[in-house]
């Protein structure tokens, strides 16, 4: 039977359609907002079993072109049962995924892959696409996350699933020879359309950072040792190593230590140490007496006594 009924709810708006939106784009959409508001994915939370059934009810009168006409016309279905139940999740909610495989009638896939490949920003690449942001409209909001990788990891490539804000789960291929401190963007995948990054970290515990086929390692010393040189046992990949340091050396000076980085192809790397000169956050009596007669040393022959 056919009602006059008001026009309480946009169900273009409740899947963040515009109106008129294709076949192919209400389901892409409907799929979305049901996976971000089924019951077991929020705590079984009332709002949200509220918004799943009228996320359903949104999709079953504009999946049908005949109650869509209806309802653009002000009009309603009554398609409660013999029995006058309406309420198709009266009994409870279904498993998320066989309910999506019930009601299109394949089988899918429980996490969501990106439609292209993920490429790290630096050096910048191509990123995968996204679906229409879910209502309400939010503020682009982007997110990161830390993710660490051993170095055999970071050369080779790995497979990892990140679970966004929303619960979505999304698998990525990181490239071969990634290196510490690369981001890597998902494209417009965060409520409001925002981005995601992947902070990367390829860290060994003894400090050896991993990029590409370099190793990189920060050497503190103290100012005596940079001015004068020294000999220093540092790690590497293959066990530590003993370091000659020129005198004179500045913060900042890289000192190389070829083939002692990452092995890929018959190629291997070198190692940089940087030095970094690190000065004592209290000083002695004497230390301090000593510092000043440098800075008047420093300074020229009017400044000594």
């Amino acid at each position: 039977m056919v009602q006059q009924v008001p026009a309480t709810e946009d169900y273009w708006s409740v899947l963040g359609l515009r109106p008129g939106s294709d076949g192919s784009s209400l389901k892409r959409a409907f799929r979305n907002q049901a996976r971000r508001w089924h019951p077991d994915l929020n705590g079984n939370d009332p709002r949200a079993e509220e918004q799943f059934k009228l996320v359903n009810e949104a999709y079953a009168v504009l999946s049908d072109p005949a109650r869509r006409d209806a309802w653009e016309a002000g009009l309603n279905f009554d398609e409660a049962g013999p029995e006058g139940g309406g309420d198709p999740f009266a009994r409870g909610f279904p498993d998320f995924d066989d309910y999506l495989d019930q009601l299109f009638g394949e089988r899918r896939r429980r996490t969501r892959e990106p439609e292209q490949q993920v490429y790290p920003v630096d050096p910048p690449g191509e990123v995968s696409a996204s679906p229409p942001p879910p209502p309400p409209v939010q503020a682009t909001t982007d997110l990161e996350t830390l993710v660490e990788l051993s170095p055999e990891q970071a050369l080779q490539g790995a497979s990892l699933e990140i679970e966004l804000q929303d619960g979505t789960a999304v698998e990525v291929k990181t490239p071969a020879m990634a290196g510490d401190g690369w981001r890597l963007r998902l494209a417009g995948v965060t409520p409001g359309g925002g981005d995601h990054f992947l902070h990367l970290r390829v860290c060994t515990p003894d400090g050896l950072r991993v990029d590409g086929l370099r190793v990189l390692l920060s050497l503190d010393l103290s100012p005596a040792e940079a001015a004068l040189g020294c000999a220093v046992v540092v790690p590497t990949l293959r066990g530590p190593v003993k370091l000659t340091v020129p005198a004179g050396s500045s913060s900042g000076r890289l000192l190389r230590l070829r083939g002692r980085g990452m092995e890929w192809g018959g190629q291997r790397g070198d190692q940089l140490v940087e030095v970094r000169i690190v000065v004592p956050e209290e000083l002695g009596e004497a230390e301090a007496a000593l510092y000043q007669r440098l800075g008047q040393l420093a300074r020229g022959p009017e400044h000594r006594q």
